[in-house]
């Protein structure tokens, strides 16, 4: 079926729905497009205090002495904090729902106790009646530093001879420890399937790269904010843009030292994350200036504090070496990944390792991957983190097989592509998943088939794969007496979530999708749930709101059984929301909601869901680029999304993800970097200088949903929002190629990078 917005969805099932599939507006709309909705930095509590952290000018040092008197005596200061107003956290490790941490590490990157590890790295902060006189204030603070040498390139930082950040980290092989000195090198994973080497020496042709990806940030447009206000009782009420509002409860805990039950989170309207709002920044700062002057506290971050100290997506190298037979059947493939963990250990090496022949059926591979900490603000996730990195260097490399063995591109990747059964060299095995049907949209599409004319232009293609993460989610139902539902939940909504888990909701119950209230409440509200990341949300909180409107009908139909005065069993809930019963008896879901409080107690059920599966969502994509021999610049002429969204639940907010998650990836591929000088300081902390796409570097993005349903959902859904970001880099990889005949092994493909190149080729 095909839409005017340059949508087209192909069905690959026979269900029929009434509501999954449509378009009805979104819940939250209107206060968005009013302005009514309440983001992190609305927040407003009687005796607000402004708080301003102060972070270190330095990539890498010892902070000798801190003298904070002058500050705490400035006038309109009522509190001042470093790192010794913090409790000693111990060497625990903590599981964010997309991702662990070891807690030491986390207290010591929120502030500073002995060193600065890189540029921004907090190391004190100051409330005061504004934050004008907290910033004059914390100037006034006296740091002696002791500077160290700065190491930021990751195969630099694994040398005997690299400066050493952390004391702590030792590298972690197989869960143990296998060296007794300080490293840079936190972990070491290997997955092994088959025999590579051997296989290798059978192959009819064998290419073998080495690819370097650059630090990149998630590009939210809402600075982190967070407003705490701690309690004369010891409790705590944090208000703050997260994407999971727990997980906050949790790592407040831990670095505060204080119970969970005694905190609450109150989540606002999140102005985008991208993985980069799970871990905590502010808040526990907020939280101890607020114990401190005994006032709430607000603290905001500035522009150039997020780039300079939250979580960007880690910088790379990666090494891939792949052969295939004369049939062009891929028969082994290895690689070796590093990848920058920032200045403490936590970089998504490992799903950068499961993910990097996961598009493809070999069967025998290797691959070795390292978690590597560099002078660089702590890593963090960012839309299929580790996956686009490895998908860059995978495709570069089938797309150079394919040349040489004079194969098209897109008849290799179906010949080689991962289907049901297919092992990965991590050692899962595939469901039904639909990477093929992906592939065969493209080749169908009028895209690919399409005419590409005039000088520099080229077309490429790459696929991409995220696993999509399960995990535990609750939501609590109530039926009202004028027939509407209220659906409580506790993930935050990002991209629409409410509005999908609303229609699930009202799928499974036969009504309206506007019959249907989501709210998403703070953590005293609702059960336990888990981060809005990882595509999990409309999976897993979707799966719960499907099991608690499950309860509801057996609810109604008991109400009914009561009215009538007949056995249970004898009553039916039908989908289009009627009940029956026996000699003819009928009553619609409204009606019967209207007899509620006259005929017993309120009817309201809460489901909570602990999903270890994964959806594995695959995606391919299309590009048409044309490239200035002069300058090195890539314009993007064409783009063409394929994914397979299993059901996709709202078509219009899947297509707005595989568009999202697609530009980000073309600013990943053509623009974005974080530029360093020699000192570790950072030269582009604004979105001048950190230039990503706007609307006039990009065309319209157009889509392809393709639905293979999941098998381990009753909606046949899989998450939708991580894998768009996977393929662009690699796509307009061979773009490029195709146009001007050089290919590219280092993002951004910028134009000095792309002159470069070819005036090198020139001078071949």
């Amino acid at each position: 079926m095909a839409h005017g917005n340059g949508s087209t969805t192909l069905k690959h099932h026979d269900r029929q729905y009434k509501v999954i599939g449509t378009r009805p507006i979104r819940h939250d709309g209107a206060d968005k497009v009013t302005g009514r909705a309440k983001y992190g930095a609305d927040v407003q509590v009687s005796g607000m205090l402004y708080g301003y952290v102060l972070r270190s000018p330095i990539a890498h040092g010892k902070i000798v002495s801190i003298d904070t008197s002058d500050a705490e005596a400035y006038p309109g200061v009522s509190a001042v904090i470093t790192g010794k107003d913090f409790p000693d956290v111990s060497d625990k490790i903590a599981e964010l729902g997309e991702g662990v941490v070891n807690l030491r590490h986390l207290g010591a990157n929120i502030m500073a106790r002995d060193k600065v590890l890189y540029q921004g790295h907090p190391v004190a902060a100051v409330a005061a009646e504004n934050i004008h006189i907290a910033e004059e204030a914390a100037r006034l603070i006296k740091i002696e530093y002791e500077a160290l040498p700065v190491v930021q390139d990751v195969l630099q930082a694994m040398e005997d001879d690299a400066p050493i950040l952390n004391d702590d980290v030792r590298t972690v092989e197989f869960g143990e420890v296998i060296n007794s000195e300080p490293t840079n090198i936190a972990k070491r994973f290997f997955y092994e399937q088959g025999d590579p080497d051997e296989a290798f020496k059978n192959c009819e042709v064998v290419v073998e790269r080495e690819f370097r990806t650059s630090t990149v940030h998630q590009g939210y447009i809402e600075p982190h904010t967070s407003t705490a206000l701690w309690h004369g009782d010891g409790r705590l009420t944090v208000w703050t843009s997260t994407q999971g509002i727990f997980t906050v409860r949790q790592q407040v805990a831990e670095l505060l030292q204080i119970p969970i039950t005694w905190i609450k989170v109150v989540p606002m309207e999140i102005g985008g994350g991208f993985g980069g709002k799970i871990s905590v920044y502010e808040q526990p700062v907020a939280a101890m200036l607020s114990k401190k002057s005994g006032r709430p506290v607000k603290v905001t971050m500035n522009r150039t504090d997020v780039f300079q100290s939250t979580g960007p997506t880690p910088g790379s190298y990666i090494r891939v070496k792949m052969g295939a037979d004369k049939s062009g059947k891929i028969v082994a493939a290895d690689a070796y990944l590093a990848y920058e963990a920032g200045a403490y250990p936590g970089s998504p090496i490992n799903p950068g390792c499961m993910c990097i022949f996961s598009c493809y059926d070999i069967p025998n591979s290797r691959v070795d991957g390292y978690d590597v900490c560099v002078n660089k603000p702590r890593t963090n996730a960012y839309r299929a983190p580790g996956s686009t990195n490895a998908a860059f260097a995978v495709e570069a490399v089938v797309d150079e097989i394919c040349e040489r063995l004079e194969m098209d591109r897109l008849d290799f990747r179906l010949k080689n592509a991962a289907r049901e059964g297919t092992r990965r060299v991590d050692g899962v095995v595939y469901p039904r998943i639909g990477l093929v049907e992906c592939l065969t949209a493209i080749k169908n599409s009028d895209h690919w088939n399409g005419p590409l004319e005039g000088p520099n232009r080229g077309r490429g293609i790459a696929c991409g794969f995220w696993f999509n993460a399960g995990l535990k989610s609750s939501v609590t139902v109530h039926v009202n007496t004028d027939g509407r539902v209220t659906l409580v939940e506790g993930s935050t909504d990002i991209g629409g979530s409410r509005a999908a888990l609303a229609m699930q909701l009202a799928e499974t119950l036969g009504i309206p999708a506007e019959d249907v209230q989501p709210l998403v409440v703070d953590t005293d509200s609702v059960g336990y749930t888990d981060v809005t990341g990882g595509s999990r949300v409309t999976l897993t909180t979707g799966l719960a709101a499907y099991e608690a409107g499950i309860k509801i009908r057996e609810l109604m139909c008991q109400r009914a059984a009561k009215i009538w005065e007949c056995d249970v069993d004898d009553v039916r809930y039908h989908d289009n929301a009627t009940i029956t019963g026996p000699s003819g008896k009928s009553i619609s879901f409204k009606d019967l909601a209207s007899q509620i409080v006259k005929t017993g107690e309120s009817i309201s059920a809460s489901a909570s869901v602990n999903v270890p599966s994964s959806s594995n969502a695959f995606g391919v994509h299309c590009a048409d680029v044309e490239v200035d021999p002069d300058t090195g610049k890539v314009t993007v002429l064409r783009y063409t999304v394929a994914q397979d969204a299993g059901t996709a639940i709202h078509p219009a907010y899947v297509e707005g993800q595989m568009q999202g998650g697609a530009a980000q990836g073309i600013g990943w591929a053509l623009n974005e970097e974080y530029i360093y000088d020699s000192n570790g300081l950072l030269r582009n902390a604004n979105y001048l200088d950190y230039r990503i796409p706007t609307c006039y570097d990009l065309p319209k993005i157009e889509t392809i949903i393709v639905e293979v349903p999941n098998p381990d959902h009753p909606y046949g859904v899989r998450g939708v929002g991580e894998v768009p970001i996977c393929p662009p880099p690699a796509t307009l990889n061979g773009a490029i190629h195709d146009a001007v005949g050089v290919r590219m092994r280092a993002l951004p493909m910028s134009p000095p990078r792309v002159l470069h190149e070819l005036l090198k080729k020139d001078g071949e």
